[in-house]
């Protein structure tokens, strides 16, 4: 193949030469033994109409249909193609986007209908189910990324770090129901637990043949979870002010280490959300803001490596601002 680039090489530089100074240099299909006088005129023609103006002066109108570019340029038609095929990449990549987002927004409409038929009248134990059902996706994320990671294919440990802060704040979603009472009833837990399994390898199979479709699934359902919140907040806020909250949500968001719970608020920048918890409104609030974050996470993560740990990003600026110190008293 190298040998063939040399000699097309070769054979421009000839061309070239042999074309003068003045002349363009021609594209390969279109050079012919002889390129005389009598080719030239065939090819660019020119028809010249003379009108006499006042004042005797006269003025020489030139419409023609000369081809400015003469001999076609490789190069242009090279770069003609290109813009073309980028233009068909773009339109079946849109097309691709389309079919996958209206895929998902069928799946996750059908389990809401089915879930909302189901638990109309039950909302903790529908919330227990939403909740098991959440952090699946987060564990199929980790485990395709770990096995990326183990054959070399690709690395991302920031994907890593962020989804697992978002498993560890659903798992605390799912203890607060839990302790609601969600889980009390056996057929409630079974429903979640196999719906979760199937979950679980549906997500593994869309996350390594398109991982913009599985982040679209679960910013679908973050948001489905985000709108369930806001309803009940709305139609239930005057008795769960007056509920006190669990303990597990006064532990998880107010004492301890909340460096997981920064962490999946990609958004936003460490230690500025802390939460006050007075009682169960509080909670629910709280939930429902996790909600949002995890859905802006989500459609973020739809865009290739746009997703960096809010923590690495402080220890960024924070490395570029000790970088100018020292460059500054150095």
């Amino acid at each position: 193949m190298a040998t063939g680039l040399a000699s097309a090489a070769l054979f421009a530089d000839s061309v070239a030469a042999l074309g003068g100074a003045g002349r363009r240099k021609p594209s390969f299909g279109a050079l012919k033994p002889s390129l005389g006088s009598r080719q030239l005129t065939s090819r660019k023609s020119l028809r010249i109409e003379a009108t006499v103006l006042k004042d005797e002066e006269q003025k020489v109108v030139v419409e023609g249909t000369l081809n400015l570019k003469g001999f076609p340029d490789d190069n242009d038609e090279a770069g003609s193609q290109k813009v073309s095929d980028d233009s068909l990449g773009a339109v079946m990549e849109r097309g691709v986007i389309k079919l996958e987002q209206t895929i998902n927004i069928f799946l996750t409409d059908t389990v809401i209908q089915i879930l909302d038929t189901m638990y109309h009248d039950r909302e903790y134990p529908r919330f227990f189910v939403l909740e098991t059902i959440a952090r699946v996706p987060y564990f199929a994320f980790m485990s395709v990324l770990h096995m990326y990671e183990t054959f070399g294919w690709w690395r991302a440990a920031d994907y890593l770090k962020v989804h697992f802060a978002e498993s560890w704040n659903e798992m605390h979603h799912l203890l607060i129901m839990e302790e609601l009472g969600g889980n009390s009833w056996w057929f409630d837990r079974f429903l979640a637990q196999h719906i979760a399994v199937f979950y679980y390898f549906m997500t593994v199979f869309m996350y390594i043949l398109s991982p913009r479709m599985a982040y679209h699934f679960s910013e679908c359902v973050e948001s489905h979870a985000y709108e369930t919140y806001d309803k009940f907040l709305k139609s239930h806020g005057d008795v769960l002010k007056q509920t006190p909250a669990p303990e597990v949500a006064v532990k998880y968001y107010t004492g301890g280490d909340l460096y997981l719970f920064d962490e999946f608020q990609t958004s936003r920048v460490p230690l500025s959300r802390r939460p006050v918890i007075e009682n169960l409104y509080d909670v629910f609030w709280n939930i429902r803001e996790d909600e949002g974050e995890h859905c802006k996470t989500m459609k973020a993560c739809q865009t290739p490596g746009s997703i960096r740990s809010p923590h690495t990003l402080v220890e960024d600026e924070l490395d570029d601002v000790a970088d100018c110190v020292s460059s500054k008293t150095g």
